[in-house]
């Protein structure tokens, strides 16, 4: 017997709309960086874009669990000498662009190279409910319904 590999033009692509208002932000963020691989397909196939684009909505209201909201610490760099920056969860959730650490951290969870950023180019992420997207007819992917720890009220 041989192993079945897709092919491209065999790719199916959904789209998925999240509901991240009360979502643990790591939680949400695997099963989003699943989705967006493809491997909860049963046609998974590594080398392919074969996930679905995803529509994450309420980016604002994600919950970071502990003390990460005001200790959790991203850094980047300027290219300068001496250019290393920082900036804490709190400002980020609190800031203009709450959306960046639910994106942070799925851009975290995927295998680099670019095949990750063809798939990082499927999800769409939004800081409140409203998204253009409603003529793909997204179909709602219920994070909170999937295990009890994925939201804090669980």
């Amino acid at each position: 017997m041989k192993t079945y590999s897709a092919r491209a033009k065999d790719i199916q692509k959904k789209w998925v709309l999240v509901d991240a208002d009360g979502l643990i932000v790591g939680r949400a963020a695997t099963i989003i960086a699943n989705r967006l691989r493809g491997k909860h397909k049963p046609t998974f196939t590594p080398h392919l874009d074969c996930g679905d684009n995803v529509v994450v909505i309420n980016a604002e209201k994600v919950v970071l669990t502990g003390n990460k909201r005001q200790a959790k610490t991203y850094y980047w760099h300027t290219g300068f000498p001496g250019g290393i920056k920082e900036r804490k969860a709190h400002q980020y959730l609190d800031g203009k662009f709450p959306e960046r650490v639910l994106e942070a951290a799925v851009r975290r969870m995927l295998p680099g190279g670019p095949l990750k950023r063809q798939q990082l180019s499927n999800l769409r992420i939004y800081r409140g409910t409203a998204h253009p997207h409603e003529a793909q007819s997204p179909e709602k992917l219920d994070i909170a319904s999937l295990n009890p720890k994925n939201t804090l009220r669980g």
